[in-house]
């Protein structure tokens, strides 16, 4: 495996998470025009499930950085004959690709490719990991409050089904953040503390609510979209009981009426749509890193 890979967020240090949050925010001003010395690198993003944000926002990072760009399409591909994930993979790094980017719907899929000797970018994996999300939640946290040691985060939704629960409490607690969770019993997950929603909303700096991952088996028998808001979501009474710097945040897609209200999405105190700018710049850093460029 490539040393500079990026799997899962146990793979950084609390240093190395702000040395990329560090190059981040400089993409965003004395390098904004930045690219790779490496001419015409070749990267392929290989996505085995569907995504719009993630996808396209490393898309864009990658022309932005002067990458040459694959579209992997695995309903066109050799997939479709039974080709391995591994064997897609290498064949990518026989024919001269320079780094991958890949989600897919297997937990931690990346085992499989030990033997794969160019980056790989976890953009991704079952309810395993999402590192670059997490990364670009962290950059939104750290442009609103500058520090992340004593923070109050409170994330709620579908814990059990979220690889952005798990990366989020990995790095979060590793930067000194206090990370609880909030939600539906059945949708909890050993390990992680939990608190009361409305005494959350109260008590966070940080309210990230979560959807209901239907693709992955999640459903609440019986309750309809409106019962769930007003039960588990961020309604306008929750909203209400939050601190007057609070901000609201949620990876995406945002399903508008269910975990959160339709007018609180672009409320003053959300942050949903900085989040989504933020992640072009987060991976513009992930890849330069991925080709072995020194922080700036």
């Amino acid at each position: 495996m490539n040393k500079n890979s990026l799997l899962s967020m146990q793979d950084l240090s609390a240093e190395q998470i702000l040395s990329i949050l560090g190059d981040a925010k400089s993409f965003n001003s004395s390098h904004k025009d930045w690219q790779l010395p490496k001419h015409n690198a070749l990267v392929a993003n290989l996505f085995f499930e569907a995504s719009t944000r993630t996808h396209f926002s490393f898309e864009s990072a990658e022309y932005q950085l002067g990458c040459k760009v694959a579209d992997f399409n695995a309903s066109t591909s050799s997939v479709t004959k039974g080709e391995s994930l591994y064997d897609t993979v290498k064949t990518f790094e026989a024919i001269g690709y320079d780094a991958v980017v890949i989600r897919h719907p297997k937990d931690e899929y990346f085992k499989e490719l030990e033997n794969i000797n160019i980056p790989i970018l976890n953009a991704g994996d079952g309810a395993g990991n999402h590192p670059t999300q997490c990364l670009l939640d962290l950059l939104t946290m750290y442009n609103e409050f500058k520090d992340f040691k004593g923070l109050n985060v409170v994330i709620a939704g579908d814990i059990q089904h979220s690889r952005v629960a798990a990366s989020n409490k990995q790095a979060l607690e590793k930067l000194g953040a206090n990370v609880f969770f909030a939600g539906p019993k059945e949708w909890q997950r050993e390990g992680y503390p939990t608190m009361d929603f409305d005494e959350a909303c109260k008590w966070a700096d940080v309210v990230m609510m979560l959807r209901i991952q239907r693709e992955r088996g999640a459903s609440l028998a019986n309750m309809s979209d409106e019962e769930y808001l007003e039960k588990y979501g961020l309604n306008d009474r929750r909203y209400q009981m939050m601190k007057e710097n609070a901000i609201i945040m949620h990876p995406a897609p945002v399903n508008r009426g269910v975990e959160i209200a339709d007018h609180l999405v672009e409320a003053k105190k959300s942050r949903i749509f900085e989040q989504m700018s933020n992640g072009v710049l987060v991976r513009k850093a992930v890849i330069k890193r991925a080709f072995g460029y020194e922080p700036f």
